[in-house]
C-alpha cells in the first residue's frame, strides 16, 4: 500500500459567508494541491470539503497520514463520532441533529477505502504544510467573496 500524507484546511468569512477549503497530498516525493470553495458555506463544511477532495484524488487504496487543524473532522473520525451520528440516523443526541450529513456520508464511504491515520495539527502555528494550506483556503475564499 502506498502512505500518502494529506494536510487539508478549510476557511470562510462569516459563518455563513464565502468560504475556500485546501489539500496537499504528498506521496515520496511528490506534491499535489487542491483548492476550491464557494460563495455561501461555513467553515465547518469547507473543512470537510477539503478532506473529501483529498481523498477522492487517490486512485487506489492508501495508508493515509491526514493531518487537520480541525477538531471537528479529526475528533469525529478518530473518536467514531460521526459513524455514531450515521447509526442514529444523522443525530448527535435525541434532539440534536448533526451538521453536515451530506458530507459526512461522503467522507466516511471514502475512509473506509483506505487505512486511515489522523492527526490534530495545531493551525497558524509552526506546521509549514498547515500554513500552505490555510493560505491556499484564504485566497480562494476570498475569491468567492470578490465575486
Amino acid at each position: 500500500m502506498k502512505k500518502v500524507s494529506i494536510y487539508t484546511d478549510g476557511a470562510c468569512s462569516g459563518n455563513p459567508g464565502p468560504g475556500g477549503w485546501a489539500a496537499i497530498l504528498i506521496y515520496n516525493d511528490v506534491e499535489k494541491e487542491l483548492s476550491g470553495g464557494e460563495r455561501q458555506t461555513t467553515n465547518n463544511r469547507m473543512e470537510l470539503s477539503g478532506v473529501i477532495a483529498a481523498l477522492q484524488a487517490l486512485k487506489e487504496p492508501c495508508m493515509v497520514d491526514l493531518w487537520s487543524d480541525s477538531r471537528y473532522v479529526i475528533d469525529a473520525l478518530e473518536k467514531g463520532w460521526a459513524e455514531g451520528w450515521r447509526k442514529k440516523g444523522w443525530m448527535r443526541n435525541k434532539k440534536e441533529p448533526a451538521m453536515n450529513p451530506d458530507l459526512w456520508e461522503t467522507l466516511l464511504n471514502l475512509t473506509r477505502q483506505h487505512e486511515m491515520h489522523y492527526h490534530w495539527v495545531k493551525g497558524h502555528a509552526e506546521n509549514p504544510y498547515n500554513n500552505r494550506c490555510d493560505a491556499m483556503a484564504v485566497a480562494e475564499r476570498d475569491r468567492y467573496a470578490a465575486e
